[in-house]
């Protein structure tokens, strides 16, 4: 470990971490050691991972970056990969792919594999499959005492760190399932703005019939006006429907028909491609961002919805609209922490904060989408600190499932220790 100079320079920054140790662990026993030291002194904890997204900022205490912890195993025979806290997801992407294998990944693949299960694991593949994190077969934790834990389902610790964002400990590496998938058909259809309306009428009513083994979403954005950009999206708003289809092309192609015909497209690249590219369909910026999100887990997404959404959104946001159902509505075997599974829409929406108060467009979100809100997902929850209390973590969870969790984090970490994240107060 090391003590962050600077202090005074690093508190001007209006949102960021301000620990007193940064901790660079290569080893799940130098996590330990971390904790330990923590512990010892009564200082709180952080984790830092990728980078994505407004995590809580940690005032002092102690910082542990699990970028070191790189190791990857698989064993094509079992079809388990055992993965450690660094491990980007697309590095995992390209070593199951040597197998013909394929986990179930996200929209991203810069994104830490841990982090992404951590919120969940809705990926491109969420309606056929379910939530990735309900594929975890195995995990180690390094709990607020500093003891090393292997849990597995079953045991009641291991369904609360999914689903959670950290809440309970250090995961130091997961054991979880891959699938036999070796490529889809998928990409995104992109349309001018002045397009919104139709295509989103449009997928609102394809997606009402669209078979399981199909996962999209659409999304609204504005592009920056930078050099890098081709220069007919340069400035430029669109919006677009991204596919993930488990099919053939032909398939695909005929699938796809009734979308393709909601208006004039800026760029159509479905096609067929190894699962191992399938972190092109959505086309993230490999490069952490710091922004802000809110999300709400829908029971549905209807013309009001729809209406109400786009008038409180705009160039300065980004929307991220993902169909749920199928798969997604099955308890999985984990036991992980995710509720509302009924919902059929997700909704995020993104955009940039200054410091830890409050977000006026995010707030017009959740107002705008509170008829059809059942509850929103801890793991897009971003930035908005201020916010980041019991209110809203119980907002994530039915009422049993918060109280559970309260017990264990009373059991585990009675100090919360572990709350630079978004908090789980411990039973009292």
């Amino acid at each position: 470990m090391q003590p962050l100079g600077g202090a005074g320079e690093a508190a001007l920054v209006p949102y960021a971490h301000n620990p007193d140790l940064i901790a660079e662990p290569r080893t799940a026993a130098e996590v330990v050691a971390a904790v330990r030291h923590a512990a010892e002194r009564d200082l709180p904890i952080g984790v830092h991972a990728t980078g994505h997204g407004l995590s809580v900022p940690l005032d002092g205490g102690v910082l542990i970056d699990t970028v070191h912890l790189d190791g990857l195993w698989i064993d094509p025979e079992t079809r388990i990969a055992r993965v450690e806290a660094g491990v980007r997801a697309g590095t995992l992407l390209e070593a199951a792919a040597e197998h013909g294998l394929a986990p179930l990944s996200g929209s991203s693949p810069s994104v830490s594999v841990i982090g992404y299960l951590l919120g969940s694991g809705l990926g491109l593949l969420a309606r056929h499959y379910g939530y990735a994190a309900d594929r975890v077969r195995a995990l180690k934790l390094v709990t607020a005492d500093g003891e090393l834990r292997r849990l597995v389902p079953g045991d009641a610790l291991f369904g609360a760190v999914l689903g959670t964002v950290g809440a309970f400990g250090v995961v130091t590496a997961v054991e979880l399932e891959l699938l036999p998938v070796a490529e889809i058909y998928g990409g995104q259809l992109v349309f001018d703005a002045e397009l919104t309306g139709p295509v989103l009428d449009a997928w609102r009513a394809w997606a009402a019939t669209a078979p399981e083994t199909v996962t999209s979403s659409a999304g609204l954005l504005t592009y920056p006006d930078l050099e890098q950009l081709p220069p007919f999206l340069r400035g430029r708003s669109v919006v677009s429907l991204r596919i993930a289809f488990e099919g053939s092309a032909a398939e695909g192609e005929r699938l796809v028909a009734p979308l393709r015909a909601a208006g004039a497209t800026i760029t159509d690249d479905l096609r067929t491609m190894p699962y191992a590219q399938s972190g092109s369909i959505h086309r993230e910026p490999p490069e952490p961002h710091g922004y802000a999100a809110t999300n709400a887990a829908l029971r549905g997404f209807d013309a009001d919805a729809q209406h109400a959404l786009l008038a409180v959104t705009g160039p300065d946001t980004v929307v991220d609209i993902r169909q749920l159902g199928g798969a997604l509505r099955e308890p999985g075997r984990s036991g992980a922490a995710i509720d509302f599974r009924e919902a059929e829409f997700l909704v995020r929406v993104i955009t940039a904060a200054d410091g830890p108060g409050p977000v006026p467009a995010l707030d017009a979100v959740r107002t705008a989408l509170a008829p059809l809100t059942l509850g929103h997902q801890l793991g897009f929850l971003y930035g908005a600190a201020d916010a980041a209390g019991e209110a809203q973590t119980r907002a994530g969870f039915s009422p049993g499932t918060y109280d559970r969790l309260a017990a264990l984090k009373a059991e585990y970490d009675p100090a919360a220790r572990f709350r630079a994240t978004r908090v789980i107060v411990p039973e009292r």
